[in-house]
């Protein structure tokens, strides 16, 4: 076939054979470039700017909540001191006289010798000797604790809540974004890109956007946030033991990075990986029949065996070195809990701290080395999502088709004329395909293309359809530069069937009428006609459903030559001003082609028509048939004419239709 499967820019390197979808890039892939961390952070803020109302929401319900589970250990260590308190107080009301004040138990302490144990008295509030636990001060603090709880569990729920709604509108935002920028970008990026690879960054990489984006926010809000709360409780506590646990966070920072700087660029390989491999799967599922018939299971296999095995290594590489972060700060959390327990210990002897004091600090410690764990632990899911969302910026940045002009122009009135004047184009500078072409295609004719394969015949009509751009000279439709008018607008007015069908899921009455212009009502009876006129109707009866018949992906329940009817009826249905046929009966049987010939016989009745075809005798009717070699038009006319003419369009006729002829010996051949 000719076109831009012979010219595609620019040349990759050879991988595994290309599918039912053109070319692959995946063996050619480039490597991973290093991850742009804060600068892919940062633009993704940006896209959750709109969100930002309910994320400063979400940040005030999160530091309330952190607030409220902040107080909680101050408020229980309280609660201990009121029964330490008691349990002292019952102690030396046991051990002195009635009536003894603390300030003398206190004395009678340090007269017996035990100093230790009359500063820890000194230092405790409420100690009455003989007066046990105060049970209403006891039950005033716990009822204030489990208040400040369930506020800290209602505050978060909320704070969850809303940061889901902001995540998933901001995504929902972002795919909307990618769907409209695969609407802008050229055919050409389509075309050196693998679709595997394009489809999991729509895909994959957005979902792993979200699911990062959603597990990690919130959490790393509410961890810094509780690190700030913590660090101020412990420092009111005491600034000694503040100072011991923070000896432990430099360390933390310094071994967190150190490890985030090593795993950064396997979670960008990772994904990487992913791309190609489910590049090289939608490949060869497409082409899975064409695999078998070839014998090319094994070399698939390999192909996905390989792919498979550089996914493997990747994430176990990133999963391997992100995770030895975790278990290195909960090594330096334990490190910590026993300088707090020690020295805390013994100010507590010392008089220094009350028991209930350190008890708060020792939760407040553990409080403040989970939350520098959990940030710890997230930076690979965070790692992992920003390497995604960098592969969605990539394809956000893509190079965009040119705009269309503002204001537009448009034909008159539209005849069908269309005129190629002194055309040149080439997919790869430097290379030209297409040099000085003229042509001219008159209302209601049928202009045959024609040609050996690489000609540039497909790139003609890709060209008319502005598929491409091209490089020099116009192409005119009634008088007007397709460049003035909308591509809408230009393709609105342009049919096309190709030789390769494309069916969606639905039934074959939406199928038939995808090609109808939104805004254009089209009856039962138009409908009909259509079918009718193009041989849809007879085989769209006998299925049990008719028309409501629900076809697959690619219509796999039907005939070649059946799929290829349902095409041509919704071009049809279309009711085109001009109409491409690209080899639209190449891959059909003969008496098949029968009835897809009388189809599009009707299809261009009144209509300027570009077919391309390499069965000769499907073009002989043709008003004008073109000969193209490397980019030029070398013949033109009709078929009688260059028959006669003994040129190029007499040597391809020849090359299909003239019988071997073989001399045998008189007496035959012999057995």
């Amino acid at each position: 076939m000719s076109g831009p499967a012979a010219h595609r820019p620019p040349p990759r390197p050879p991988g595994p054979p290309a599918g039912a979808h053109g070319p692959r890039a995946v063996a050619g892939m480039p490597t991973a470039k290093p991850l742009d961390f804060t600068g892919s952070l940062r633009r993704f803020a940006a896209v959750m700017r709109p969100e930002r109302v309910r994320v400063t929401v979400l940040l005030l319900c999160g530091t309330v909540s952190v607030v409220l589970t902040v107080l909680g250990p101050k408020l229980l260590g309280d609660a201990t001191d009121v029964i330490f308190a008691g349990v002292v107080g019952r102690m030396l009301g046991r051990a002195m006289p009635p009536g003894t004040t603390t300030a003398e138990a206190v004395e009678q302490l340090r007269v017996a010798g035990d100093v230790n144990q009359a500063d820890m008295v000194a230092a405790m509030n409420g100690v009455v000797p003989g007066v046990g636990i105060d049970v209403t001060q006891l039950t005033q603090i716990l009822t204030t604790v489990a208040a400040v709880y369930a506020g800290a569990f209602l505050f978060g729920w909320w704070q969850a809540r809303l940061m889901t709604v902001a995540v998933q509108n901001t995504v929902r935002r972002l795919r909307d974004e990618v769907e409209a920028k695969l609407h802008r970008i050229p055919l050409s990026y389509v075309d050196r890109q693998a679709r595997g690879d394009i489809l999991s960054r729509v895909t994959n990489d957005i979902d792993n956007v979200a699911q990062t984006t959603t597990q990690t926010l919130a959490q790393l809000v509410t961890a810094v946030l509780t690190v700030v709360g913590v660090l101020t409780m412990m420092f009111w506590i005491s600034w000694v033991l503040a100072l011991v646990a923070l000896v432990t966070v430099p360390v933390s920072i310094l071994l967190t990075m150190a490890i985030a700087r090593r795993s950064q660029p396997q979670f960008v390989e990772q994904w990487a990986a992913t791309g190609r491999l489910n590049a090289h799967v939608e490949e060869m599922f497409t082409g899975h029949a064409l695999v078998k018939v070839y014998g090319r299971q094994a070399d698939a296999a390999e192909t996905f065996a390989r792919e498979n095995e550089a996914v493997h290594d990747a994430t176990r590489r990133s999963q391997f070195i992100s995770g030895t972060i975790q278990p290195s700060m909960g090594f330096l959390a334990n490190l910590n809990y026993v300088l707090v327990a020690v020295i805390g210990g013994l100010r507590v002897a010392g008089g220094q701290l009350s028991i209930g004091d350190v008890q708060a600090f020792i939760q407040y410690s553990r409080q403040f080395t989970q939350p520098l764990s959990q940030i710890a632990s997230m930076m690979n899911l965070l790692q992992s999502g920003v390497a995604s969302a960098e592969r969605v910026f990539e394809l956000l940045d893509a190079p965009e088709q040119q705009p269309d002009p503002d204001p537009a122009r448009d034909p008159a009135t539209v005849r069908g004329r269309v005129e190629f004047d002194d055309v040149s184009f080439s997919y790869v500078p430097d290379e030209p395909l297409i040099e000085h072409l003229d042509l001219v295609a008159e209302p209601g004719r049928t202009i045959a293309i024609v040609g050996p394969t690489g000609a540039g015949k497909t790139t003609l009509v890709n060209l008319v359809m502005r598929f491409y751009e091209v490089d020099g000279g116009r192409i005119l439709l009634d008088g007007v530069d397709t460049r003035e008018m909308t591509r809408d607008g230009l393709r609105s007015r342009i049919g096309m069937v190709l030789q390769d069908t494309w069916l969606f899921h639905g039934t074959i009455a939406e199928n038939i009428r995808y090609g109808v212009r939104e805004g254009r009502d089209v009856s039962d009876e138009e409908f009909l006609a259509a079918t009718r006129a193009t041989s849809v109707d007879p085989f769209v009866r006998t299925l049990p459903d008719g028309y409501d018949t629900v076809l697959d992906e690619g219509g796999a329940a039907l005939s070649t030559g059946e799929k290829q009817l349902l095409t041509i009826a919704r071009a049809f249905l279309a009711d085109p001003d001009i109409l491409i046929l690209d080899e639209a009966t190449s891959s059909v049987d003969t008496r098949t082609e029968v009835l897809v010939q009388e189809a599009m016989n009707a299809l261009r009745s009144g209509r300027t028509s570009f077919v391309i075809a390499h069965r000769l005798s499907t073009i002989r009717e043709a008003d004008l048939i073109v000969v193209m070699e490397h980019g030029r038009i070398v013949e033109q006319g009709d078929h009688d004419g260059l028959l006669a003419a003994g040129g190029a369009y007499a040597r391809l006729y020849a090359s299909q239709f003239a019988a071997p002829m073989t001399d045998e010996p008189d007496g035959g051949s012999g057995a």
